[in-house]
């Protein structure tokens, strides 16, 4: 047998054993910390030196010692945050000494391993010539080239997940923590680039987001699961925070001329956007399933907006709202994409700026992104257009203030987007 797959047959019966080496392994000029990247081998080779002066990941553990960090710690009583585990496990590399082949410091951030997966057993092997992805997957080596892979590793701190023992929940919030937001794609391009697209796809924007999505609604709906069958609740950071977190004085409040409608006021509604913007392209991948997801998630925001739901009843809810969200995964990752489909789904969605506006902040500042995204993706396939583009700038600026969102005002500037949609 070749000795490379004997290596990773050998792992396979050890899969428990993957340990963690830190990002120092990886820095040696002759593997990824080179200066200058090369266009002779099959990776960049400065992968280190990017994350260590350009990426914010090398810098999530530095943040925990300023000055937000410490009025966190000190709201949550929680000691110096630096060495607090709920806060280490997503701004740092920090694992048990069992789970480490060395020693490394954890002031070094969100490294390598922390994206990448414990490297003890294929950090060898992966730099032979005859090295295969994947075979060094087999290895412990997490699969990044798969979107949903992909996806499922950034919202593990980006959501919070059981994996990790992980939330940003209403007191993090309260203390001072910013809630959390996701889109693949607007998250992809702004992560400084340390991979070769091999073969690039102009269309990849929209298939990442797409993917991204899917995956952020399927995981978002198991963490209201986990939250319903354990802890406080019900829980305010499933809520859509600007609701309450906003000025009502006067008459000059929008949400006090639309009124309330589905509930009382005073009720914060449950936080719909990971769905709002989603549900069109869901539709039209498969629309039977997502008339299955639509009443499944409406009735978890019903139940979890009324303040007093059944636990049980959010939790059967919000599994049967992930089980639909995973089929139509499987459906967008295997689906076709071409420039017909994302002008159509970005005019969709822009056409739908009354309703995604009243759903909140968040729901905007997902459609913000997801806008962004397509448009990109579709100026790669067939051209630019300047007016959409200066248009979509605009409507990020509707919501750099969370607080003072303005609902008209953002479905008044998306409209203008749709305007200029051929």
């Amino acid at each position: 047998m070749h000795a490379l797959l004997a290596i990773a047959a050998q792992a396979d019966m050890q899969t428990v054993n993957h340990k963690y080496v830190g990002p120092g392994s990886c820095s040696a000029v002759a593997c990824h910390g080179g200066i200058q990247p090369r266009n002779t081998t099959k990776v960049l080779q400065n992968e280190y030196s990017t994350w260590v002066t350009e990426d914010k990941h090398a810098r999530a553990y530095t943040v925990l010692t300023e000055s937000l960090g410490r009025q966190m710690s000190s709201v949550l009583k929680i000691g110096p945050a630096e060495k607090a585990q709920r806060c280490l496990v997503c701004h740092a590399l920090s694992v048990e000494k069992e789970h480490q082949a060395r020693e490394f410091d954890v002031a070094e951030g969100v490294s390598c391993e922390s994206c990448h997966g414990p490297s003890s057993a294929w950090i060898g092997p992966h730099i032979a010539s005859s090295a295969k992805h994947v075979d060094m997957v087999k290895l412990g080596l997490i699969d990044n080239k798969n979107l949903a892979v992909r996806s499922e590793e950034c919202l593990t701190c980006h959501l919070g997940s059981a994996k990790k023992d992980m939330q940003v929940d209403h007191e993090m919030i309260a203390a001072g923590h910013p809630d959390l937001t996701f889109e693949l794609d607007s998250f992809t391009a702004v992560e400084p680039p340390h991979w070769v697209e091999k073969n690039p796809d102009p269309l990849f924007g929209m298939r990442a987001w797409g993917v991204g999505q899917a995956v952020q609604l399927r995981e978002s709906m198991l963490r209201v699961s986990r939250r319903a069958e354990s802890g406080p609740w019900p829980e305010f950071s499933e809520m859509d925070c600007i609701t309450c977190h906003h000025s009502l004085t006067g008459p000059e409040s929008w949400r006090q001329k639309e009124g309330y409608a589905g509930h009382r006021a005073g009720d914060p509604p449950y936080n719909l956007s990971r769905f709002v913007v989603f549900r069109h392209f869901a539709d039209e991948i498969d629309a039977s399933t997502n008339q299955q997801l639509t009443a499944d998630v409406s009735k978890v925001a019903m139940l979890i907006t009324s303040m007093s739901p059944d636990r049980a009843a959010v939790e059967s809810a919000a599994n049967g709202a992930a089980k639909l969200a995973d089929k139509l995964l499987g459906e967008i990752r295997d689906a076709q994409y071409d420039k017909a489909r994302t002008d159509r789904l970005l005019k969709e969605i822009a056409n739908d700026a009354d309703a995604i506006s009243k759903q909140g902040e968040r729901a905007a500042e997902q459609a913000t992104m997801t806008v962004d995204s397509l448009y990109i993706a579709s100026a790669k396939a067939g051209g630019t257009n300047g007016a959409t583009r200066a248009a979509i700038d605009q409507l990020f600026a509707q919501v750099k203030n969370p607080s003072g969102y303005n609902a008209p005002m953002f479905a008044a500037q998306m409209k203008k987007v749709a305007g200029t949609l051929r």
